[in-house]
């Protein structure tokens, strides 16, 4: 502790020092190229916006000292009522402050479109993800593998997601790789992503689905790509085969499930999933029946 610190002292430190705790938030902790982006333009913006907040303030309360009952130095004007200076300073600020926010906008929203694909001189690595009650199944078309709430990637290589659900809507959000996007039942999103560097990475599910939302999470881990290969070889010598038997049993409902891998693949069980050729999950029909 601090000699000679108050109590006063530490009241009014203790909004900075929680302040400082947030700083190991997921989001302000980016792992990759586009959740760096992101962070910049919520920094700037932040930036720009207190760039009118602060001296609003400063004025405010230097207005409140200078015009006190006791001050017998400030002026008291009761006739004056235009002024055309004054009125332009008061609106081109805040029009500013819009014009620059809009423009960070309107740039950024273009930069960091979810469906452009990164660039790199890495072929990327291809990933197909649905949403179901309540878990992720991640294809590997490639590969000819899949998992369930575990993606494993490679570090540096970007990541070309193929994203719908078999059920209900969803949200696919993984804070430190940035950009969350939708997962609709017979639609197609298009995601690019990257891991610059390696670790495991919580993914969820970021909008309400029913009773197993809560334990909706996966985990993303990236590893190096030899790493990754052994990963591959590994999924291909143990686990189920992800045929149409194998996806009938993963639309029942479930809740927490642990992460496993499949071996194999049927040939285009995506495509057929987003085209409908598949039936979809259970969700609502059981909210249905329940009511």
């Amino acid at each position: 502790m601090v000699k000679g610190a108050s109590s006063m002292q530490w009241l009014l430190l203790l909004p900075v020092l929680l302040s400082l705790c947030g700083c190991h938030t997921a989001v302000l902790s980016p792992a990759g190229p586009v959740s760096e982006g992101e962070r910049t333009i919520l920094l700037d913006s932040l930036a720009i916006m207190l760039c009118i907040v602060v001296p609003t303030i400063v004025a405010t309360l230097a207005f409140a000292y200078w015009f006190r009952a006791s001050n017998t130095r400030a002026m008291y004007l009761p006739q004056w009522a235009y002024s055309g200076r004054l009125e332009l300073i008061v609106w081109s600020i805040p029009a500013l402050v819009i014009f620059f926010l809009g423009g960070i906008a309107w740039i950024s929203a273009h930069l960091l479109d979810p469906a452009e694909p990164l660039k790199s001189a890495t072929e990327p690595l291809e990933v197909e993800v649905v949403s179901l009650d309540w878990k992720w199944l991640f294809i590997y078309p490639r590969q000819s593998v899949a998992s369930v709430n575990r993606m494993v990637v490679p570090v540096g290589v970007p990541l070309s997601l193929r994203i719908t659900s078999a059920t209900v809507f969803n949200v696919f959000f993984v804070p430190q790789l940035g950009s969350e996007i939708y997962s609709m039942y017979g639609m197609t999103s298009r995601l690019n992503l990257e891991a610059d560097r390696a670790g495991d990475y919580f993914g969820l599910s970021a909008h309400f689905s029913g009773d197993g939302f809560p334990g909706m999470a996966f985990d993303v881990q990236a590893v190096s790509p030899q790493e990754f290969t052994a990963w591959v070889a590994a999924a291909r010598g143990a686990g189920p085969v992800l045929n149409d038997a194998a996806y009938q049993g993963l639309l029942t409902q479930s809740q927490d499930v642990k992460p496993y891998s499949y071996r194999a693949v049927r040939a285009g069980l995506f495509e057929d999933i987003v085209g409908q050729r598949l039936p979809p999950g259970e969700g609502p029909a059981t909210a249905r029946r329940q009511n």
